[in-house]
């Protein structure tokens, strides 16, 4: 009986075991201490971030202007598009396209991704500044930027957000507009991409994270 109840208490332990390891391993990765990238020898195709860098950190707006709280939201790997300025320009356009090409080429894995538009001004108050969409097809002729999110991209969710949390949240987008980011379900910004990263480059990236996380 005793040698029974012994194994059904290291059985029990081994999930307590496995948690209390992750979260040690995750908090020397965010600290900069613990490159968990190069030590299991991944192929990423994107630019680690390194820290990682935390969304709730900062204080995200819905449309409504009600705080939003990543770790309130569904788990789900996140795409994030920034732009700034009250303009979707070419690069703007072109990594939303891009971001609903690849989900939507993720077939069954479709679901384990959100795509979040992040930007200093509303939707609303943003112009769409392109006479031709990524896929040749002509732009909205009024530049209605919130038409078009509406029409091209449904699912897509848009935020706000201050100067000051975009630019800790995206520095590399203020020298490359082309740039975007990856999310993990948790909040943490762990990898960027830009137009040199190929489409498929980045569903391969996916595939081994969503093979090899619960997330």
């Amino acid at each position: 009986m005793t040698r029974n109840r012994m194994v059904l208490l290291l059985i029990g332990g081994i999930p307590v075991t496995v948690a209390l390891v992750a979260t040690w391993l995750w908090y020397f990765v965010v600290r900069g201490d613990l490159d968990i990238v190069s030590i299991l020898g991944t192929a990423n195709r994107g630019e680690l971030v390194q820290p990682p860098r935390q969304l709730d950190d900062q204080t995200l707006l819905d449309e409504s202007g009600v705080i939003l709280k990543f770790a309130d939201m569904e788990p789900r790997w996140a795409m994030l598009i920034p732009a700034a300025g009250g303009r979707c320009d070419e690069a703007c356009e072109k990594s939303l396209y891009v971001t609903r090409q690849i989900q939507v080429a993720m077939g069954k894995h479709f679901s384990r991704l959100r795509r979040v538009y992040i930007e200093e001004e509303h939707t609303g108050d943003t112009e769409l500044v392109v006479s031709q969409l990524s896929d040749g097809r002509p732009a909205p002729a009024a530049g209605d930027f919130s038409e078009y999110l509406a029409t091209e991209h449904r699912g897509l969710q848009a935020l706000t957000l201050s100067a000051a949390g975009y630019n800790a949240l995206f520095e590399e987008y203020s020298s490359d507009a082309g740039t975007w980011y990856l999310a993990d379900p948790a909040g943490w910004i762990m990898m960027s991409y830009n137009e040199q990263v190929p489409y498929k480059d980045v569903i391969a990236d996916l595939k081994f994270l969503f093979k090899n996380s619960g997330g």
